[in-house]
């Protein structure tokens, strides 16, 4: 028997030499979710008359915010320590934070900390690290945040004179659309998202857009799968928007044209479950 003329060769899985080895990127592991409080003892709780009636009056203006739209407040100055340690415990920390500087005092600022109950607001207001104010905000985002990106735009973008810096090629374009986005967006419309993540953007690009759309004073944390990052700028209903997974690498640049970016607020949903989570955790309170 003659040889076959032609070379076997083995196909298949396995087979061939593997020389790269795919080097994916890290993708966010966990999720925040909600956590049931773990309330003192009931007799530790009977005398705190003062973090009950708040607690109670924020279930009360909770529903009249779902009902009627609108944020609602509830004021805790003035309640003693011991009032204020049962209320930090029952709402806890969820998912949402945020930091406003006060414009011209670098002094005073705003701290906003979402509760473990979505929709419902830690808003403290701190002058020389002194606490001035200290309210429960209920609705979908705290007004101030909202407010300050407003007082923060400027009449209008810086125009680049004379030669682009180096390395500097789409920035200018890009810059283009998003003004002609926010001149067209209206209360409303879906958010207007450009990916930069998906754009050939050098550094020296994003350096420029950022230096022409400007910083503004809010500061908004979001932790879900990873860390998001969100900044206002100083062109109207413009945000900076930048996702991190859990090794604090970037996963998603974004600007997005809107009045709040979502991930920043509460769902009607939300509200909606926070209403009856915390209608049970208030009758468990007041029954202790």
């Amino acid at each position: 028997m003659k040889d076959f003329p032609i070379p076997v060769r083995t196909i298949g899985p396995g087979s061939q030499a593997e020389e790269d080895v795919l080097d994916y990127m890290p993708m966010p592991q966990g999720m925040e979710t909600f956590r049931a409080p773990l309330l003192p003892e009931p007799e530790e709780v009977a005398s705190l008359v003062l973090a009950c009636a708040a607690l109670r009056e924020s279930l009360v203006q909770l529903g009249h915010a779902l009902k009627e739209g609108g944020n609602r407040s509830v004021s805790l100055n003035g309640l003693p320590e011991a009032d204020l340690k049962l209320i930090n415990t029952v709402l806890g920390e969820g998912e949402v934070s945020a930091l406003v500087t006060t414009q011209g005092d670098a002094s005073t600022e705003l701290r906003v900390q979402e509760s473990v109950f979505a929709g419902v607001w830690r808003v403290v207001q701190t002058a020389n690290g002194r606490v001035v104010s200290d309210t429960i905000e209920l609705g979908y985002v705290p007004q101030a945040l909202k407010e300050t990106a407003r007082q923060d735009v400027q009449a209008s973008m810086p125009r680049w004179q004379g030669p682009l810096p180096p390395n500097v090629q789409n920035a200018p374009l890009l810059l283009s659309e998003i003004e002609d986005q926010w001149k067209l967006w209206k209360p409303g419309q879906s958010a207007y998202v450009v990916n930069l993540t998906l754009l050939p953007m050098s550094a020296e690009d994003i350096g420029f857009m950022d230096h022409h759309l400007g910083t503004g004073r809010v500061l908004i944390l979001s932790r879900g799968y990873g860390n998001c990052r969100i900044t206002n700028t100083c062109m109207p209903n413009t945000w900076r928007v930048v996702y991190y997974n859990s090794q604090d690498l970037v996963i998603l640049n974004t600007v997005e044209v809107t009045e709040l970016p979502d991930v920043a607020q509460a769902a009607r949903e939300d509200l909606e479950d926070s209403h009856e989570r915390l209608k049970e955790v208030l009758e468990w309170v007041e029954h202790a």
